[in-house]
């Protein structure tokens, strides 16, 4: 008995809120030029960190966003930012849900962490006025897949309907998750990716003592630097990307206009450290090559790579070194950047919104640089598109996502093909 062929799937939405803008077309037009989201936050500098900069939403109010006061109090900013976001996708895909089998219509979110400034908040007040004054809903602020049970309560989408937590690769595998749900059948369109909220002091002085983040303070604008020799550890940011992935055919018969089309994804694990990738980059290598293999592309396929490039030490060197490893001769003539030297690292959302900045380098063949790229390091000797974006005609493009836990995932897209 042949097995039946897999469903393509397609991105007809995207949406975003990001420190470099609070919608699609502002985050794009910043992104290109390699413009800078990080900052100074003074609140960090009273609390004594070691390091007192990252990359923070502006401009944004949830009640106003919402109309209703009561929903923002109720919900923490982690579930804010990818309602917002999927707000934003929904409308962009053209997608009147109504009109829809909302049976049929899923929600994957991602989140490294999930409410932590509820945690954060809640111990406070245990702390200071005991457990009668914990907030009702502190559980139902904080549990990680408050972002996707919400989306989907706003939306009414009775679909498929879950969150991934693998730290950094989170949102890749929401994304992966939520191609494989339609592929395999099990939903026309998915709403899906990935959404974090722990740029507070409590998140921040974890990472301070685990000694991952760059301490350039008196330097924002330069202090997230991938690839370069100077970085000095990575600076944190916060945030959401969502994504319409809906099957080809539905989207061809409602009208959709489709950015690109997704096409392979792939997950490994390194298995050899909590927070440290593996030297020779072998889980990373795999995780590209089954993507790869699950599109059906060749390396010299591939035009761009979006870099999970965290400006660490490490992360930067085995990337490049997995890079080099799997694309071999062609790996001098990809373009790879890293949107982190932008926004910084948006911990379990990063691989969303880097999703957005691939699918729109694909739609406009136009890609986005690195950032800070002043003094490149010997070992980190590729083509990373530095300072200003490119025009180039991007046929494919991978994703990469590497997480705490060794977990690495990647998601391929391509020109419709």
């Amino acid at each position: 008995m042949s097995t039946p062929a897999r469903r393509r799937v397609v991105i007809t939405g995207l949406g975003v809120i990001c420190p470099l803008g609070n919608d699609v077309a502002t985050f794009w037009n910043r992104a290109i030029k390699g413009e800078n989201g990080i900052e100074r936050c003074e609140d960090f500098v009273a609390a004594q960190l070691t390091t007192t900069i990252a990359g923070r939403i502006k401009g944004f109010d949830a009640a106003a966003a919402f109309g209703d006061r009561k929903y923002a109090r109720q919900t923490d900013p982690f579930v804010h930012y990818a309602v917002y976001a999927a707000e934003q996708a929904i409308r962009n895909a053209g997608l009147e849900l109504d009109k829809l089998d909302r049976n049929r219509v899923g929600c994957i979110i991602g989140s490294g962490i999930g409410g932590l400034e509820e945690i954060q908040e809640g111990n406070r007040i245990l702390l200071e006025r005991g457990p009668g004054r914990i907030n009702p809903f502190f559980i139902p602020k904080l549990m990680l897949n408050a972002a996707a049970g919400n989306v989907a309560i706003r939306f009414g989408l009775k679909g498929p309907n879950f969150a991934t937590a693998s730290a950094c690769a989170a949102a890749n595998h929401a994304l992966g998750a939520a191609f494989r749900t339609i592929q395999y059948g099990d939903a026309e369109v998915m709403v899906c990716g990935g959404t974090e909220a722990a740029v507070t002091v409590l998140g921040m002085a974890g990472f301070c003592s685990a000694r991952a983040m760059s301490q350039r303070n008196d330097d924002p604008a330069h202090a997230s630097r991938p690839f370069d020799k100077e970085r000095d550890g990575f600076v944190m940011g916060e945030g959401a990307g969502i994504a319409i992935f809906e099957e080809l055919e539905h989207a061809r018969r409602r009208g959709a206009n489709i950015i690109c089309e997704v096409v392979g994804f792939g997950a490994t694990d390194d298995a050899f450290h909590m927070t440290s990738p593996s030297e020779d980059g072998e889980g990373a290598v795999r995780s590209m090559e089954l993507a790869l293999r699950d599109a059906g592309l060749k390396p010299e396929d591939v035009t761009y790579i979006n870099a999970h490039g965290t400006s660490t030490e490490y992360n930067d060197k085995t990337e490049t070194l997995a890079i080099k490893k799997l694309f071999g001769a062609h790996a001098r003539k990809l373009m790879v950047s890293s949107t982190k030297s932008m926004v910084g690292h948006l911990l379990g959302a990063s691989g969303a919104v880097e999703l957005v900045v691939t699918a729109l380098a694909i739609q406009n063949d136009l890609v986005p640089p690195t950032r800070n790229l002043t003094v490149p390091d010997p070992e980190c000797d590729l083509d990373y598109v530095p300072h200003e974006g490119r025009s180039a005609r991007v046929s494919a493009a991978i994703s990469n996502s590497f997480g705490f836990g060794g977990h690495n995932a990647t998601i391929a897209l391509s020109k419709l093909r």
